[in-house]
This record gives C-alpha cells, sequence and structure tokens, in this order.
C-alpha cells in the first residue's frame, strides 16, 4: 500500500485548516496545519509534508513573501496558493514566485486534492 501523501495547510482561518485538514485525513492523506507562516515554515524545516497548500493573507507576513522563503530553502518543494480575492494576478504573480498552481477561496475539496496529486506528481516527475 502507497504511503499517505504528506500536506501541510497554512492559513490563518482557523475553521477553513481544521475543516479542510479533516477532509484530507478522510481521504487517506495525512495532513497538519499552521496558522501563520512562521509556524509553517518550522514544519516544513522538519522535513515533514511533501506538498503545501498556502494562503496569500497570512496575520504574520504576506503569503507571496512566504512563498519566496519557501522556494528559497526548499525549492523542489511544491506548494498551491490559496487567495480569497478573485485576482487573477495575486495567482500570476503566486505562480512567478514558484508556486505549482493556485485556487480562489472558497475551494472545492475535489478541486484542492486534484491539484494537490498534479503538484505531487509534477515535483516527482521532475526529480524532486
Amino acid at each position: 500500500m502507497p504511503q499517505a501523501l504528506k500536506i501541510l495547510l497554512i492559513d490563518d482561518e482557523i475553521d477553513f485548516v481544521e475543516t479542510t485538514g479533516k477532509r484530507l485525513v478522510r481521504r487517506g492523506y495525512l495532513a497538519k496545519t499552521a496558522l501563520t507562516c512562521a509556524e509553517g515554515l518550522e514544519i516544513i524545516g522538519s522535513g515533514w509534508p511533501e506538498v503545501v497548500v498556502l494562503d496569500v493573507m497570512l496575520p504574520d507576513r504576506d503569503g507571496m513573501d512566504c512563498i519566496r522563503e519557501i522556494k528559497e530553502k526548499w525549492s523542489a518543494l511544491p506548494v498551491i496558493l490559496l487567495t480569497g480575492h478573485a485576482s487573477m494576478e495575486t495567482g500570476l504573480h503566486g505562480l512567478e514566485s514558484g508556486a505549482s498552481d493556485y485556487c480562489l477561496k472558497p475551494i472545492d475539496l475535489e478541486i484542492l486534492v486534484e491539484k494537490i496529486a498534479i503538484a505531487h506528481r509534477e515535483s516527482r516527475a521532475s526529480g524532486a
């Protein structure tokens, strides 16, 4: 049986991370959550996640700054950006900063799971 994919959700919306984390676990994934960029970086630094789902609005740091720091230290780690601000410009900016993909909130879980699987598969195919 394949090992469950490890997903880190970084978002300051407690209801979103708790609910989404539980729903991912029910689908066979392993999920951890962080409410700040600093907390997320600590978890990433432990080598735990295989995919990060990152909100662009965080209380301690702009999500774009957070993804730049993630990519600087862990360039191969796939990151999917979430934005509650319906801005294609923000999503495109995120892709330029190294995001694998981006989604507008609220996101349907099926779409998020599909984007996570694609990002993970592409990172493994590139030798990450």
